[in-house]
């Protein structure tokens, strides 16, 4: 007997959620094989089957990622993070609730997917640095931008969509600030249900590959490479009584003054006298560099403190590279203070863990180079296939510089997309798109960097998800759904009808994306209100709660999906927390919402 196509479409859900569950295939494999099946089965066509990879919300999410990128990479997150621990101090109950009220707040402005993107390795940094694995804090901090991302009406799609169908529905839409209604009554709850279950229902991993914390490498490499004192770079004046004098006489003129070499105006070390324009490498008091400096005509040039945060700033840092088996570095003449390309400067070179001292030596394999230059002469180390970088300076920037270049320009535009959203004049993926475009424009940053920010993978999972969406929805399996639910709940119980819509929305919820979801129940809402005499609006409100209550498993939203690797996570972890925190929002949607929109 052919199966009629709601029940075929019911089928596929079921195969979908059956093999999420199993977890042996990537997810993205199993939204790309229910997209297949659905064609197959004629359920979709093939424009239907790759549409979702062109939908808005795909294109919104993907800008989102870049935004994020731009906050982060630019040093905002950074400074955040700075100021959360500042105010939060090492406790871990403190922490968690710090990081869960940022993650609601930039949830209300990016919403759940651009805040977990920015916040992901700051907070991955934050537990490492209190001793809390990365799985006691990622999935709280989740939880509770979904919480976030029902302050505000442009907090959500979900949000959006719910206004509209009211209006649409005689009751006009909601206000922009109505949702903290409910919004901060389920944020409050979650926070504390973290705080208070997390400890037990949370697992303890670290994951395979944890990004190191790189907060303090300034001093551990002041104090490996014994950077006490400065180095400065003297100019030779033609008036200076150096001129014609060698450097091994140089070398004995101050004792206070140690001269590292001297290099000629092309970067050469000088074996012969000292000529005019040549270049004096010195190190010392800064005091003492002065005072010889202005005793032999000399025009002074800074390279560094020996502080090794000093050396740390918004425009320059450090590099600690390795100098490679054939490498055309072997052989080479350096020293410390000796500019190189890019003008970058050696600060220091170490042999088997030994200091190799001020005067020039051959470079030999594995030798390491401390260097300091511009953070944008360091980045192009990774392309240097001479040396082997230890850390990557990308990654040192970010965890060590707090709100550096262009951080401003990145906050500008974030505000800008959010003035965007925020007059519903503009469509999500228009505004997000504006701001990419920003950011590149302004170079906050670059094309490749726009790119490398996009999580695929959480892209194509969404993408490919969307057409079950439309054939659950086009098949009839939703009206199918609708009548059965009117029919169990009856005529004159609007709690009841509003919890079954919650439940029904739910559930949906967890294996399908949230927007989709809501989209599918919106109708059925309706039409139960019309049938039952109940108001539109507090059911619909119902509808979004349990929306955005996506808490269950790590394909329900992207920012679940987002954390599962970083924390950790396995697919049966997030029912564990997230059951006993949808249960209080499911109290909430029955208590408080009838008490703010009347049914």
């Amino acid at each position: 007997m052919a199966l009629d196509e709601a029940t075929t479409a019911l089928v596929v859900l079921g195969l979908v959620v059956a093999l999420f569950v199993w977890n042996r295939l990537p997810v993205g494999v199993v939204a790309i094989l229910a997209a297949l099946t659905l064609w197959a089965t004629g359920l979709v066509t093939t424009e239907e089957a790759v549409a979702g990879f062109g939908d808005p919300v795909v294109i919104f999410i993907a800008t989102l990622f870049v935004v994020s990128e731009a906050i982060d990479s630019t040093g905002v997150t950074t400074w955040a993070g700075q100021a959360l621990l500042e105010r939060a101090g090492t406790g871990a109950t403190r922490v968690l609730v710090a990081v869960c009220l940022l993650s609601a707040v930039l949830t209300s402005l990016i919403t759940l997917n651009g805040a977990v993107a920015a916040l992901l390795p700051l907070v991955v940094l934050v537990g490492h640095r209190i001793g809390l694995p990365p799985s006691r804090l990622l999935m709280p901090v989740a939880f509770a931008g979904s919480a976030g991302g029902m302050l505000l009406l442009m907090s959500s799609p979900v949000n959006v969509i719910i206004s509209e169908a009211a209006d649409d529905a005689g009751e006009g839409p909601f206000p922009f600030f109505s949702f903290a209604l409910v919004g901060i009554p389920l944020l409050v709850g979650t926070v504390a249900l973290c705080a208070l279950l997390g400890p037990r229902l949370l697992p303890q991993r670290t994951p395979e590959h944890a990004p190191p914390d790189l907060g303090s490498l300034g001093e551990t490499l002041e104090g490996q490479y014994q950077l006490t004192d400065g180095f400065y770079r003297l100019r030779v004046r033609s008036r200076s009584d150096l001129i014609g004098r060698g450097p091994s006489r140089t070398l004995g003129g101050d004792e206070r003054v140690r001269v590292v070499a001297a290099e000629s105006p092309t970067g050469q070390v000088v074996v012969g006298p000292v000529g005019d324009d040549d270049t004096l490498v010195v190190t010392g008091d800064p005091h003492d560099v002065t005072r010889f400096a202005l005793e032999h005509g000399l025009a002074v040039g800074m390279v560094g403190l020996g502080d090794g945060a000093g050396l740390m700033n918004r425009e320059a840092g450090l590099a600690e590279v390795v100098v490679p088996p054939r490498s055309r570095l072997v052989g080479e003449r350096v020293h410390r203070g000796m500019k190189r390309e890019n003008a970058l400067i050696i600060l220091a070179v170490q042999r088997l863990g030994t200091d190799r001292g001020d005067g020039p030596i051959e470079l030999a394999e594995g030798d390491a180079i401390l260097l300091h230059g511009r953070w944008s002469a360091l980045d192009k180390l990774n392309r240097d296939r001479d040396v082997l970088l230890v850390d990557s300076p990308d990654l040192v920037r970010r965890q060590t510089v707090a709100w550096g270049q262009r951080a401003t320009l990145a906050v500008l535009v974030l505000l800008g997309l959010v003035v965007m959203l925020g007059s519903g004049r503009v469509p999500p993926a228009i505004a997000g798109l504006s701001a990419v475009v920003a950011l590149v424009l302004l170079r906050v940053v670059s094309v490749t960097q726009a790119y490398r920010s996009v999580s695929w993978q959480t892209v194509v999972l969404v993408g490919a998800l969307i057409p079950l969406s439309t054939a659950i929805r086009t098949s009839g399996a939703a009206d199918r759904v609708a009548s059965f639910l009117i029919d169990a709940v009856g005529p004159g119980r609007p709690i009841l009808l509003l919890a079954a819509l919650f439940v029904l929305t739910a559930v949906l919820g967890q294996v399908v994306s949230n927007t989709a979801t809501v989209l599918v129940v919106v109708p059925i809402a309706l039409a139960a209100a019309e049938a039952t005499g109940a108001g539109a609006k507090p059911l619909l409100m119902a509808v979004a709660i349990a929306g955005c209550a996506a808490l269950l498993t790590p394909i329900s939203t992207p920012g679940n999906m987002m954390i599962m690797s970083p924390g950790g996570y396995r697919f049966g972890d997030y029912w564990r927390l997230g059951l006993p925190v949808m249960v209080w929002w499911f109290v909430v949607a029955l208590v408080v919402v009838p008490l703010v929109w009347p049914l």
